[in-house]
């Protein structure tokens, strides 16, 4: 696995800390999920105080913070200094939105506020889309890692845009990709990995479902199963069959 700003992950999944129906469950999905990562908003953990943090902290993992709810690079810049003082950390998830139904990216405030953040010292992890050129001035902004959607946030459509992600994915081979936002079911997090991805980020998926732990669960064995293919060099799709058994010693009647 790629590391991130020099730090190796143990695991490719990321998981947020909203929405979940208690903290007991959420530190319980955590565990059972082993992931690497946790997000945080400065806002969720400027309404829940210290017993929220207390948890982040017990949980054992990298925290990411992010600037979620921020609609300009200057309030994302804000947010992503005062995110660095409460967390400890110079990791920064940044979302800059320029739609507020489809939660889309705004990439001139996006670029902006990267580069700004990387040139303070922050390393940056963009929310952003598919667009190779947009991820071309990210990281000469300063990014070293890159965070395209594969859906609308919270939608669990999965991966909307195969083509756009396998291309970027090629594009920048080694530059670590995560991707974040949009994924609904374990299948969607094994076909990210399978892709090439570094990693997948998901929140909703696992807070919202019946039982958060028991897909916490799901998703990890899914990410790690993606990642296992990809390593293995999986074959291509054929256009015509192609039988398994050879012809001879066959009876020929």
């Amino acid at each position: 696995m790629r590391d991130f700003y020099g730090v190796t992950l143990n695991s490719p999944l990321m998981l947020g800390t909203a929405q979940y129906p208690s903290p007991a469950v959420l530190e319980a999905a955590f565990r059972k999920s082993a992931a690497s990562v946790a997000t945080v908003s400065l806002r969720r953990e400027g309404g829940q105080g210290q017993a929220f943090w207390d948890i982040i902290r017990g949980l054992g993992v990298h925290v990411l913070p992010n600037t979620a709810g921020c609609y300009s690079a200057r309030e994302a810049i804000t947010t992503a200094h005062m995110a660095r003082e409460v967390f400890e950390t110079n990791w920064i998830k940044l979302e800059v939105i320029g739609h507020a139904d489809t939660l889309q990216p705004d990439p001139f405030g996006l670029l902006k506020a990267t580069e700004a953040l990387a040139a303070d010292g922050f390393e940056v992890f963009p929310y952003t889309t598919e667009d190779q050129v947009l991820a071309a001035r990210l990281l000469q902004a300063g990014a070293k890692v890159l965070m395209p959607w594969g859906a609308p946030i919270g939608s669990g459509l999965g991966l909307n845009n195969r083509y756009g992600l396998k291309t970027l994915r090629a594009a920048f081979p080694e530059v670590p990709m995560v991707i974040d936002a949009g994924l609904g079911l374990p299948s969607h997090a094994a076909d990210a990995m399978e892709m090439g991805f570094d990693a997948v980020l998901l929140n909703t998926a696992v807070a919202q479902a019946g039982d958060p732990v028991g897909m916490a669960r799901a998703f990890a064995l899914a990410a790690q199963a993606g990642a296992l293919a990809h390593a293995a060099d999986p074959m291509t799709p054929r256009d015509m069959a192609s039988p398994s058994t050879p012809v001879v010693g066959k009876a020929w009647l």
